[in-house]
C-alpha cells in the first residue's frame, strides 16, 4: 500500500512490542525493550548501503580482504522520545556522527515549533537517520525532513515503532523518497492525536514524566 514503508514482522519483534503496549511493564523494562528493537531496526536500516570500500587487513593466520562501510550516515534523534533510541542505534554503527532536532507540536496555534537544531557540519550530502518511537499526525516528522532537506542531506530514513495510518500516508504523499522502516501500522488515533492501541506517550514512558 505505502510504496517506501518497511514493516518488520518478526515473532521476536511482536513479542517485544507487546511488552511495549503493556502499561505495567516499569520505564526501566520500556527503556532496554525500546533498546532491543531499536538495535533492530538499525541492522535493518543498514541492509541496503551500498557505499563500501575494500581494505588490506592481517588476521591472526593470514593476510585477506575486507570491506567498511564509507560515507557513514548521520543519526538524527527527534527529541525528547527520539533519544531512547539513539545509543541503541549508535551501539550497531559507531562509526555514525549524531543530530539533533528538537520540535513539538503546539495545539494553541496548531503548528509546530523548533526549539533545538544541531548538526554536524558535514552533513550535506550524507543519509539521515531518523530515530522517533512513535509517528502519529507526522507533524514533527515532516518539520524534521523539511529542516533536514533545506541542509541537502542525501537520502532520508526514519525508525519509528509504530506509526499511524495517516502519518504513513501523508509522508508518502509529502515526501515519496523518505524510506520508514517500522514494526506496525496504526489504524487508529484518538482526539489527543495518540496511536490506538498505541503504547501511550513514549517519552513519559522512557522518563517517567508523567
Amino acid at each position: 500500500m505505502y510504496k517506501n514503508l518497511k514493516v518488520l514482522d518478526h515473532p521476536l519483534l511482536k513479542h517485544k512490542l507487546g511488552y511495549l503496549r503493556d502499561k505495567n511493564t516499569s520505564s526501566a523494562e520500556f527503556r532496554e525493550i525500546t533498546k532491543e528493537i531499536s538495535r533492530i531496526l538499525a541492522f535493518e536500516v543498514m541492509s541496503d548501503w551500498k557505499e563500501m570500500k575494500t581494505v588490506d587487513i592481517e588476521t591472526p593466520i593470514a593476510r585477506t580482504t575486507v570491506e567498511r562501510i564509507t560515507n557513514v550516515p548521520v543519526v538524527v534523534s527527534i527529541m525528547r522520545a527520539g533519544n531512547g533510541m539513539l545509543d541503541a542505534v549508535l551501539s550497531m554503527m559507531p562509526f555514525a556522527s549524531t543530530g539533533f532536532i528538537g520540535i513539538y507540536r503546539d495545539k494553541f496555534i496548531h503548528s509546530t515549533v523548533e526549539y533545538y537544531f544541531k548538526m554536524p557540519s558535514d552533513i550535506q550530502g550524507r543519509e539521515a537517520i531518523l530515530c522517533d518511537p512513535l509517528v502519529a499526525t507526522a507533524d514533527t516528522a515532516c518539520a524534521a525532513i523539511e529542516r533536514l532537506k533545506s541542509y541537502e542531506v542525501g537520502n532520508i530514513k526514519i525508525l519509528t515503532i509504530l506509526i499511524s495510518k495517516h502519518a504513513a500516508a501523508r509522508l508518502q504523499e509529502e515526501h515519496p523518497d523518505v524510506k520508514i522502516f517500522t514494526l506496525n501500522v496504526e489504524q487508529e488515533m484518538n482526539e489527543l492525536g495518540y496511536l490506538v492501541p498505541g503504547l501511550g506517550d513514549a517519552g513519559d514512558r522512557l522518563y517517567q514524566t508523567k
